[in-house]
């Protein structure tokens, strides 16, 4: 038997394992299996090349729990050590000085793939265990297995065992604030969280099944009534993982079935289906796989975040993927798979590296083409469905230049009629009549059909097309549109009279004088708040409406931006009041009766309901003065 000291630079590297990696203890059976499964395909690799002479088979990692011994085994059939190797590969761990570790990683210490990154993936177990054996046998003819012992100091003992197959046993003796480890139930939740994928099976216990080669038989009793014998069980090996998950394979061997499938073995309490699908599949000048879907999304996008699953190499990480994915993709849900993304430094550092970077870039430009196929393929199933996808869309033709460009051949601009126009489309249809006398093309919008209806209608009588255009981003998405496309401007239905909103060259004559003009600016400064609105005086239509509230476009969209986080440059339109203007028609039939009315009270009183009906139509009247309108209007059925 043979003693010694771990060589480590450091006088006691179990201490500081502890100390640095116990938030993310639990990820010690993530990386014990992942040594396992790194054995197992070497020895294949080994094995298909003819390195190895060893018959590979059908291996397995198996995962055991011994509650009485307070012991957790973990069993591999891959290549095993030699003694020589155990001393290699276990005794002289590589480790840099403990102040450089210090220094240099204190920010991430904590992030569940450093341990990986120091070659210490082995010695996680020291952070649930006391003591670690080692029980291996090399696939090499003629070898003797190996059983290397520590109880968590710097010395350790190896000896010659009697294992007789191939492979390596890890058997952790589980330490007293760490019994959590010895429950099934906690163990079963971790093989599910970090190696449902793994590519090597992995087995936790037993179950369970019907036999498949029995057929319950039907007999009759003397009564003549059927029976049927109970259905024979079988006792089967409890395999928790799929080995070869869909991101694994190609997509031309993959049915929509088969994606639908894979999405709800990764989301199993989800209940609706994905909208679609996009597998990625890259190997130069990045290692890349995955499949992201679109599910139905809500107007809350917060609530969308962190469904996409990182792994590595079959490996769960993450599913935090800010930096790795784009951000406004960071909605979708599915997997992403790579060797070559660095887990295991900070954030900031990761969001800096030039591979990561091409991996996000690549990601974006494979959605773009997907949705840019979608549209193509089958413009109406496409046009179905953008209400339930217009959010990420949008979101990325707000955060990345290059999205914003290729997305005007897919992005959708519908009406209130139910027309769906790209970009292009719209300008063509509505340069004709919306072009304003200075040669600007106004795009006329509303946010809600309902509540701006009577403003909606009277733009249609003009023959003009409205936008419906009501996701939480679409006035951050309107002003980079304004900045970004030549000589267009967006602006409500409710932001102005219809004919000031898209002035042309001819001008409506006012009916009244300038005596009369004058007079009733004075009837109506007397009557309506200064404080609260802005009184216009307007010549329109005569059938027009007689009072109409209006919301500046400028004003009403900037503090829209910054409700919906517009940054700290737009912070003082937020806390600035709302601003309404009041437009009175000076040819409209109630101004011709409110100068006529030689009443002081009855004038008064006409001014009044005409403005809490303007005021009611944009839902401005709340509580007693709500009250008052409905009851003077009671009194005017009398």
């Amino acid at each position: 038997m043979a003693k010694g000291s771990i060589n480590v630079s450091v006088e006691n590297i179990f201490p500081l394992i502890k100390k640095f990696l116990y938030s993310d203890h639990e990820i010690f059976l993530r990386e014990l299996i992942s040594n396992g499964t790194d054995a197992t395909l070497k020895l294949k690799h080994l094995t298909t090349i003819g390195e190895s002479k060893a018959e590979y088979g059908n291996p397995v990692i198996e995962v055991k729990i011994d509650k009485e011994g307070k012991k957790l085994h973990i069993i591999d059939q891959g290549l095993g050590m030699t003694a020589d190797e155990v001393e290699k590969y276990i005794n002289q761990v590589a480790f840099s000085g403990a102040e450089e570790f210090l220094d240099k990683y204190k920010d991430s210490a904590k992030d569940s793939g450093i341990i990986g990154h120091f070659g210490l993936g082995f010695y996680s177990a020291f952070m649930v265990a006391e003591k670690v054996e080692i029980i291996t046998k090399s696939h090499k003819e003629g070898t003797t297995a190996a059983h290397w012992t520590c109880d968590g100091s710097p010395e350790f003992t190896l000896e010659d065992a009697d294992k007789t197959d191939r492979g390596t046993e890890i058997i952790l003796h589980i330490a007293e604030d760490s019994l959590e480890f010895l429950e099934e139930a906690r163990i079963s939740s971790l093989l599910y969280k970090y190696n449902k994928f793994m590519p090597v099976p992995i087995k936790f216990g037993t179950k369970e099944v019907n036999d498949p080669e029995h057929t319950p038989a039907t007999t009759k009793d003397t009564e003549g009534k059927e029976t049927t014998e109970p259905q024979k069980k079988i006792t089967v090996d409890n395999i928790i993982n799929n080995p070869t998950p869909a991101w694994t394979k190609q997509p031309a061997d993959l049915t929509d079935e088969d994606y639908t499938s894979f999405y709800r073995e990764l989301y199993p309490a989800q209940h609706e289906d994905p909208l679609f699908h996009i597998h990625l599949n890259v190997d130069y000048p990045f290692n890349l796989t995955g499949i992201l879907y679109f599910p139905k999304m809500t107007q809350d996008m917060a609530m969308q975040k962190d469904k996409i699953q990182l792994y590595q190499n079959q490996v769960y990480v993450t599913d935090n993927v800010e930096g790795i994915v784009p951000e406004f993709l960071t909605m979708l849900r599915g997997v992403i798979d790579s060797p070559d993304i660095p887990l295991n430094v900070s954030r900031s550092y990761l969001q800096a590296d030039g591979a990561v970077k091409k991996i996000s870039s690549y990601i974006s430009r494979k959605v773009a083409d997907k949705l840019k196929s979608l549209f193509n393929t089958n413009r109406e199933e496409f046009e179905a469905k953008w209400n339930d996808i217009k959010i990420v869309i949008e979101y990325g033709m707000l955060s990345e230049d290059k999205f914003f460009d290729k997305a005007d051949a897919f992005a959708l601009y519908p009406t209130v009629d139910g027309k769906y126009f790209t970009y292009e489309e719209l300008l063509n249809a509505i340069k004709a009549k919306q072009t304003d006398k200075d040669g600007k093309l106004v795009i006329l919008y509303t946010s809600n059909q309902e509540a701006q209806h009577s403003y909606v209608e009277a733009a249609k009588d003009k023959g003009y097309d409205v936008l419906l255009l009501d996701s939480p981003i679409i006035s951050h998405l309107m002003q980079k549109l304004e900045s970004t496309k030549e000589n267009i401007t967006f602006s409500r239905v409710d932001a102005d009279a219809i004919d000031k909103l898209i002035a042309k060259d001819e001008t409506t004559i006012s009916k009244l004088d300038d005596t009369q003009t004058k007079a009733l600016d004075e009837l109506l400064k007397e009557v309506i708040p200064s404080d609260k609105f802005m009184v216009q005086l307007e010549a329109m239509d005569s059938n027009a409406t007689p009072f109409m509230i209006t919301q500046p476009e400028f004003m009403r969209r900037m503090k829209e931006m910054q409700a919906s986080g517009g940054g700290g440059g737009m912070q003082m339109f937020g806390n600035m009041p709302e601003m309404y203007n009041l437009v009175v028609n000076t040819n409209s039939d109630l101004v011709n009766e409110i100068l006529s009315t030689e009443a002081k009270d009855k004038q008064t009183h006409l001014i009044t309901q005409s403005l809490d009906l303007a005021r009611l139509s944009q839902g401005l009247l709340k509580g007693k003065e709500l009250s008052d309108f409905i009851k003077r209007s009671y009194e005017l059925l009398k």
